[in-house]
């Protein structure tokens, strides 16, 4: 995500008398996914903004890989704004080589939470690196087996980059896991709905209806033989 954005409308979409990331403190919290036990330290501040929470939603995909039994063992994964990076730690855990990325601001509670939970024996499957969508994924290969996001379809201004950062990662093999909580006034059923499968076959896994979050899988589109 382009961090000039970010930083436009961080205060549009979670209003600043929320008093959400208006003070700066810390927050420890512990969650149990397939065996493992994670323990996520948030940093709530103006600077991190949208980045330094957990969201219900990462909870959501974590919790589908427990039910599914995944293992990323032998598998090239990278997270795209991954926050806290929970998700893509539990994919470390789980046996992949995973690439856990955000904007600049969010690297280093990342990696405080990698050293937190990854053990030192497989600490080599983990990186973290900066990542602007439509900016910089030219920099990143094209060989991924699993891309993963989580609540990272929040601002319509950036949805065309976020798509082209899709195309590029999972030029290839890819299967691409997205998890959204689906508020309407981001309008992110018209990206599932409209933009995304344009260029990609979206697949509504699963929707849980209390928290109004929707899991997809998705591939790149299958062309047709015209014989």
């Amino acid at each position: 995500m382009m961090q000039t954005q970010v930083e436009e409308h961080l205060w549009s979409v979670f209003p600043m008398d929320d008093g959400l990331f208006s003070d700066y403190y810390t927050e420890e919290s512990s969650y149990e996914f397939c065996g493992h036990v994670l323990k996520i330290t948030q940093i709530f501040s103006a600077d991190l903004g949208v980045a330094a929470p957990v969201w219900d939603a990462g909870l959501a995909l974590c919790q589908y890989f427990e039910e599914q039994k995944t293992s990323f063992c032998g598998k090239k994964v990278i997270e795209l704004g991954a926050g806290t990076g929970i998700v893509g730690i539990l994919a470390v855990l789980l046996g992949g080589d995973v690439t856990i990325t955000d904007l600049p601001c969010a690297l280093k509670q990342i990696k405080n939470n990698i050293s937190a939970n990854v053990p030192s024996s497989c600490a080599h499957r983990s990186q973290v690196c900066a990542l602007s969508w439509g900016r910089d994924h030219g920099r990143f290969p094209t060989d991924y087996d699993f891309v993963l996001g989580t609540d990272i379809v929040y601002l319509p201004e950036t949805y065309s980059s976020l798509v082209q950062t899709l195309q590029h990662l999972a030029a290839h093999r890819a299967t691409i896991y997205l998890a959204s909580k689906m508020r309407r006034e981001h309008e992110t059923l018209l990206f599932y709905e409209e933009i995304l499968p344009r260029h990609f076959q979206c697949q509504l896994l699963c929707r849980n209806e209390e928290q109004n979050i929707n899991l997809y899988k998705v591939t790149k589109k299958v062309l047709e033989n015209r014989d």
